[in-house]
């Protein structure tokens, strides 16, 4: 079956990813199962979205029965689920806030340089428009969220030519002098994923966001890794403790359904007609993402979250001490961990070594072994995955 369903992907399906060719049928939390009924410990989530594990029965139930009456309507009536969910995400963000729902990471990072755009516009006597982000950032994939990456591999001239009004810098001391009488915003992520798993100082980020505020600056924060309890808070933006302009979610807030949103503090910034999507918010995303944040919300309350992260990091720094001769470096936050490798080589032996031995782990940057776990992991898969991912180290020592 593996050799049909490669013939079918590479005939049918245009070449994107690099694809490993494996056909996973059932997903038990943090456990997958390939046609061959071999188990994998997930230590991905699918890239930090399927963030109340695989085949979670509460997530499951709310999906059909919603589905068994009604998918989609469409934006020009009022949805019900949406509107709790809205009133959910400024509940457990703490910020007062409207929230605008897509379909994507990308498409929220799209939305909030439209807000940021529209309130430069609007604002201000001379018209701001441009907006700083930091090298090393992933915002996306569509032309303009390419463009706000700051990474010059991302910006081909395959695509060329991108929109005007994005500039990069290396560290956050160096947006001070970046900004001019035509800068609307500073978009950043507080701990870069694609950038290999780099937080930023709190210190640092708290007296940026100061900084930005007293000159009417906007600060987006885009959280489509980081938020959604990740970092062990609903927002990495409550770690840090400050107050956004903008926020955009994807990734884990849906459990493994296509849904972003853009949460901003400017209400009314927007007027009907300014934005949309057709499929954004609907019946079966928002009711889909409600159960998400239940269920991570009991986990929070009860302690479970944090016991979690204490026991995965505690594995995972056990992990790293015994093998000190291939990573130089651990790093993250919460459950968004990465083990920096000594080489690019070495990374992408332990990554196919690893998937050899019963364990997936992700790259991010070019030499960070990155480790983005569910959530709901249970103990028992954490050791297991260690167990295996320890194995494959010992493989490769051996040569």
């Amino acid at each position: 079956m593996n050799e049909q369903l490669e013939q079918m992907d590479k005939e049918y399906v245009l070449h994107t990813y690099a694809r490993n060719y494996v056909n996973f049928k059932k997903g038990i939390n943090a456990t997958l199962f390939d046609e061959n009924d071999k188990d994998y410990i997930d230590f991905t989530s699918g890239i930090a979205v399927v963030s109340v594990g695989h085949g979670n029965k509460r997530v499951a139930d709310k999906i059909y029965q919603q589905i068994s009456n009604i998918t989609h309507i469409s934006n020009l009536y009022a949805i019900e689920p949406q509107a709790k969910l809205a009133k959910k995400i400024r509940e457990l963000s703490g910020y007062d806030i409207r929230t605008f729902f897509s379909n994507s990471g990308a498409e929220a990072n799209e939305g909030a340089i439209k807000i940021a755009r529209k309130y430069g516009e609007t604002k201000f006597e001379n018209k701001r428009y441009k907006v700083i982000t930091l090298e090393h950032s992933f915002h996306g994939r569509t032309i303009t969220t390419v463009k706000a990456t700051g990474q010059e591999s991302m910006h081909t001239p395959n695509f060329a030519p991108y929109p005007e009004g994005f500039s990069y810098h290396n560290k956050i001391d160096d947006i001070y002098n970046a900004i001019d009488n035509e800068t609307v915003a500073v978009m950043i992520e507080l701990v870069q994923g694609e950038g290999g798993v780099q937080p930023f100082n709190k210190k640092d980020i708290q007296e940026l966001a100061k900084f930005l505020k007293e000159n009417n600056i906007l600060l987006i924060i885009d959280e489509v890794q980081t938020g959604v309890f990740r970092t062990g808070e609903f927002l990495a933006s409550n770690l840090y403790e400050i107050e956004p302009d903008i926020i955009t979610l994807a990734k884990g807030l849906g459990g493994g359904v296509p849904i972003g949103a853009v949460l901003t503090k400017h209400k009314d910034i927007f007027s009907p007609g300014d934005h949309g999507s057709t499929f954004g918010g609907n019946y079966l995303v928002t009711t889909a993402a409600l159960e998400v944040l239940d269920i991570l919300e009991e986990l929070k309350d009860t302690g479970t979250l944090d016991e979690t992260i204490i026991y995965y990091n505690s594995k995972l720094n056990e992990f790293f001490e015994n093998n000190r001769e291939i990573f130089t470096e651990n790093v993250g936050l919460g459950l968004m961990r990465g083990l920096r490798v000594k080489d690019a080589e070495t990374l992408a032996l332990v990554i196919k070594t690893a998937f050899e031995c019963g364990v997936l782990v992700l790259k991010a940057g070019k030499n960070t072994l990155r480790l983005l776990p569910a959530l709901t992991i249970s103990k028992a898969e954490i050791d297991e995955g260690f167990k295996r991912l320890q194995n494959a180290l010992d493989k490769i020592k051996q040569g």
